[in-house]
């Protein structure tokens, strides 16, 4: 099975909404380059797919790639049904899924304009197995 990347995205300060810089270093055992999130133990690097951003769309709000916080926009793959373990491989670089969805402590500011976030429940997080470059259009490959 098969995804694709659609926005790679930073940002230099958490709690920021994050900006598709089209392509960053996979760095092993820390994340993106220059993310403000990398090296965050187990939550190196946060997936979540533009069909869960859609949802998000058509309950009215003008929401894009990054706005969820996500490091990698994906399409075509489930990827909350994807168990912890999964091994995705991105050109040379391969991620682990090592958690599916996160609880959020604080509601952040899509939650209060929709009622609802995506995130905690469709979002995962992987570490950094094997580090490249990911970009915008690269292929998302299941591996096991």
């Amino acid at each position: 099975m098969q995804g694709k990347i659609i926005a790679v995205c930073t940002s230099e300060h958490k709690g920021q909404r994050k900006k598709n810089v089209g392509s960053a270093r996979l760095l092993v055992g820390l994340g993106l380059e220059g993310d403000a999130h990398a090296g965050f133990a187990h939550r190196q690097v946060s997936l979540l797919a533009m069909e869960s951003i859609e949802k998000m769309r058509q309950k009215g709000l003008d929401v894009n790639p990054g706005d969820f916080a996500e490091n990698l926009t994906t399409t075509g793959l489930v990827l909350p049904a994807l168990p912890v373990g999964t091994r995705l491989r991105i050109g040379d670089a391969v991620l682990e899924v090592s958690q599916i969805g996160k609880e959020c402590h604080q509601k952040c500011a899509i939650y209060y304009q929709a009622g609802d976030c995506v995130m905690p429940k469709e979002g995962i997080f992987a570490i950094v197995v094997s580090g490249d470059t990911v970009s915008v259009g690269d292929t998302l490959e299941i591996l096991q």
